[in-house]
């Protein structure tokens, strides 16, 4: 284990965006693998072509989807790692009360406040949007999916990140914080994943 993450920390020092691209999209994959190993539904009205109905699941996954899980890697590598790691740096550089210590218990408050009132609501919706865009859906399908998952999925955010984020913020160092962020959200990926695997009727 420690090789293992001496291996990760001296790639990250050389390449960090590149670590973070591979790491990312790793762990975006096994939150993917994971859901669909515990929930054994998935629902696809378009292509199945199946009316959908309020709080049912429509088709059964007979087959691993690897094409999902690919999606799912891309997302993860090659869009919400830049984004995450420049929006990191922003909450680390940029947002803060002046006069104000970063390490002020004030300044974590703000960085958590901003993230989970800022980001997270923009976040879900352009996850959403991405991963429907990937699948080859219509924009209609798009938001759609997007005004059904939107709100609960938040409520559900907001259960599991403001406290870890406070404690990220707090102790773990900046060019960590994403690594952080993604070994807890392998849990919440698989979350997510299923999130965006089903579809309610209007």
């Amino acid at each position: 284990m420690s090789k293992i993450l001496n291996f990760y920390l001296n790639s990250l020092s050389k390449r960090p965006k590149t670590t973070n691209a591979i790491m990312t999209g790793t762990l975006f994959g096994l939150g993917d693998v994971s859901a669909q190993l515990l929930f054994s539904y998935s629902e696809h009205p378009v292509k199945e072509g199946i009316e959908s109905s309020p709080g049912k699941i429509l088709t059964q996954v007979k087959n691993y989807d690897f094409p999902r899980t690919a999606r799912a890697v891309i997302y993860g590598s090659l869009i919400f790692s830049f984004i995450g790691d420049k929006w990191y740096k922003i909450l680390r550089y940029k947002v803060r009360i002046p006069n104000k210590e970063s390490s002020d218990w004030t300044n974590r408050l703000l960085r958590v406040s901003v993230d989970q009132l800022g980001f997270a609501p923009l976040a879900l919706p352009f996850y959403f949007g991405c991963m429907t865009a990937m699948e080859g859906y219509s924009i209609d399908i798009a938001e759609k999916k997007i005004k059904d998952q939107w709100w609960s999925t938040l409520k559900t955010n907001w259960t599991v990140w403001p406290l870890f984020q406070a404690i990220n913020f707090s102790f773990v160092p900046l060019q960590h914080q994403l690594l952080a962020v993604n070994v807890v959200a392998i849990f919440w990926n698989t979350y997510l994943s299923y999130k965006n695997s089903i579809t309610t009727s209007e």
